[in-house]
């Protein structure tokens, strides 16, 4: 008699995200089998300029769920003005939607 203790652990919800999101548009690329790799994304800088970042690294990248919602999540490193800076891009699969994360 089976009362369903661990069927569906296999992909549990990571919670919420930390950190404070900003939206962003990300080029990509799509691969027959469904692989995404960011290419080039822009972003808004406090000064209200669109900033365009060709240099992404892409360290890992993992499918996880926060809240219910699916998304693919990228640790990255990227190259604005000379620096390297440490990000998180995440892309939400449903709404068809980019954010970046500071770390």
């Amino acid at each position: 008699m089976a009362f369903g203790i661990g069927t569906n652990t296999q992909k549990a919800d990571a919670g919420f995200i930390k950190g404070k999101q900003r939206e962003i548009a990300c080029q990509c690329w799509f691969t027959s089998k469904g692989k995404v790799t960011p290419l080039m994304l822009k972003i808004e800088d406090e000064d209200g300029e669109i900033r365009t970042v060709r240099q992404i690294q892409v360290l890992t990248q993992e499918e996880k769920k926060y809240a219910g919602v699916r998304s693919l999540e990228f640790d990255c490193i990227i190259t604005i003005l000379e620096q390297k800076i440490d990000v998180q891009l995440i892309y939400y699969k449903e709404e068809n939607r980019w954010v970046l994360i500071y770390r």
